[in-house]
């Protein structure tokens, strides 16, 4: 164990500190039959240029969107992020994970987390917000015990459009507290409205929507929050907030808690994370939020400030009586979130969103003119939509990586009906031209 970098006697102090003889009887209740019986597989060490060497070799085992143009979303999505974004996380005073807890050190990081929440409530058209969501997925599972917090209700709707893997997390999260899951089915690529209208009873506590939801469609949001405030449950409203630079607000559409994943301001898609969540709601909601709040006060001078509020609601304080167990700091990725978003403004995220949109609607009316492609669904969506096509999705998408392009998801992996349907997205990283190579390489898979 020469990279273990304890000597033998520091070893056998350590073990006479805990209280036994050996490294076999510390771990004496793990069965012999799944140790290890040889020698770990690692080399001796490397001279720097010769490790950096191997671990480049190593990187490029990965194929990455530097070499593959990707049509690939689903709920990771490739946006352009401009340099500065990475050369102001860079910054001392921002550059660690450690969890704000003494605000006279740490003003910086607070007051970029209160920027984060300001953000958020202005792209949602909520009260409040807070901060340290893991993803969006756990911030949607919360939000639902949010809404049965309030209404002293034990379930939940949610409609097949949701993203399949955001109910997984959500079967996570409600099943053990004894919450029940009601499932809502789809019509033409939407939530259906009638089979919505009847399973939606005084018994439940809220309605989780997404939209644009898991098949790039735009849900009937209004209408969804109608029923759902008639019937005393609350609306929870799943985002992505570059679509939020054209779609009206989830609080003008009436929604009561709103949640998404913020990866797509400043947070490259990273092989899977870490990305963050983020919520917002209605003031009546605020002392139900998990997470933090970062709030703006001031000390006796006069001078503003900023400090963590409401933190009874969290793990390190009066856990047992916690709304949420979440704790892990969020505030790098919201960081980048800010900055990204700040330098944007509001016109500058309307053109972003546009572009997607425009892109997407150009690349689904090329490929749905190619001989047996067609649009899945007529309604309107955002910068994802579904191809339905003769020929096997599989083998698309293996034509496809042989000329370094992602092609879409397969549907059949969350939705066994949909078993020749591509899910594809287009942002504004794509160009015309890459628009076109795909449509043409599309139309030559047979």
């Amino acid at each position: 164990m020469n990279f273990v970098p304890n000597t033998a006697g520091q070893r056998q102090q350590l073990l006479e500190r805990i209280g036994v003889k050996s490294v076999d009887e510390l771990f004496a209740d793990v069965p012999a039959n799944v140790r290890l019986q040889r020698p770990l597989a690692v080399e001796g060490g490397l001279a720097e240029q010769d490790l950096i060497r191997h671990v480049k070799h190593l990187a490029g085992r990965n194929a990455s969107l530097e070499e593959y143009t990707s049509y690939l979303g689903a709920g990771a999505y490739e946006h352009h992020i401009p340099a500065f974004v990475d050369q102001l996380l860079l910054r001392q005073e921002f550059y660690t994970a450690y969890t704000p807890y003494q605000p006279e050190i740490s003003q910086g990081t607070l007051q970029a987390i209160y920027e984060f929440q300001t953000l958020v409530c202005e792209l949602t058209g909520m009260d409040a917000a807070n901060a340290s969501m893991y993803d969006g997925a756990s911030a949607l599972a919360e939000a639902a015990l949010m809404s049965c917090d309030a209404t002293r209700r034990r379930q939940v709707l949610v409609p097949q459009t949701v993203h399949p893997e955001y109910r997984e997390v959500l079967q996570t999260y409600l099943h053990p507290r004894g919450i029940g899951i009601v499932d809502v089915p789809l019509k033409n690529g939407l939530t259906d409205m009638e089979a919505l209208e009847k399973l939606l009873t005084e018994d439940i506590a809220g309605v989780l929507v997404q939209s644009p939801n898991f098949l790039g469609q735009i849900e009937q949001a209004e209408e969804i929050g109608r029923l759902a405030h008639a019937k005393g449950a609350l609306m929870v409203m799943a985002v992505n907030p570059v679509s939020l630079g054209l779609i009206k607000s989830p609080g003008e559409a009436g929604a009561d808690i709103v949640v998404g994943e913020g990866q797509v301001f400043g947070n490259p898609i990273n092989f899977g994370g870490p990305y963050l969540g983020f919520m917002a709601t209605r003031d009546k909601f605020v002392r139900r939020m998990p997470g933090r709040i970062v709030g703006a006060t001031g000390d006796r001078n006069g001078k503003k400030g900023y400090v963590l509020t409401l933190q009874a609601r969290e793990q390190h304080i009066r856990r047992e009586k916690a709304t949420s167990n979440i704790c892990s700091n969020e505030a790098l990725c919201a960081l980048a979130f800010t900055i990204h978003l700040g330098a944007l403004g509001k016109a500058g995220l309307k053109e972003l969103a546009n572009l997607n949109l425009q892109k997407a609607h150009y690349a689904a009316k090329q490929i749905a003119a190619l001989p047996g492609m067609s649009l899945a669904f007529n309604g309107p969506f955002f910068h994802e939509f579904v191809i339905e096509t003769k020929v096997d999705p599989a083998k698309i998408n293996t034509k496809l990586l042989e000329d370094k392009i992602i092609g879409g998801l397969d549907l059949s992996r969350f939705y066994p009906e949909f078993n020749h349907h591509l899910l594809f997205c287009v942002t504004e990283t794509k160009t015309k031209a890459d628009i076109d190579r795909l449509v043409v390489r599309l139309g030559e898979i047979k």
